[in-house]
């Protein structure tokens, strides 16, 4: 379901965002915040050249979402050469809300 971004997998999440800064757009399709958040994800994805983006499908990856302890959809979370930094979550998140909290963010880690 999701546009033109990279999806991970559990096989092959780590090695995703184990270089530079990486966004994980964790989503799923009964997830009616996480499918209008898409667009936007993918305009963030362009416009934010400094930052790799990419999704993954939470019910397909469920021991991995226990891992990193997502307990809610949608959840981004921010890594850094491996590293979780930050992450956001909540069932009413806004674009504006994402956006805000991606650049504070940025400016923290590069």
């Amino acid at each position: 379901m999701p546009g033109h971004l990279p999806e991970v997998t559990k096989d092959n999440f780590r090695e995703m965002v184990s270089e530079g800064t990486t966004l994980v757009d964790m989503w799923g399709p009964d997830c009616s915040t996480c499918l209008a958040l898409m667009p936007d994800v993918e305009r963030i994805a362009e416009e934010k050249q400094d930052v790799k983006v990419v999704t993954l499908e939470a019910p397909k990856a469920r021991r991995l979402c226990m891992e990193l302890k997502v307990m809610g959809l949608p959840a981004f979370l921010l890594f850094r050469d491996g590293e979780e930094v930050s992450r956001l979550a909540g069932p009413t998140l806004s674009a504006s809300a994402l956006e805000e909290w991606l650049d504070e963010n940025l400016e923290e880690v590069s």
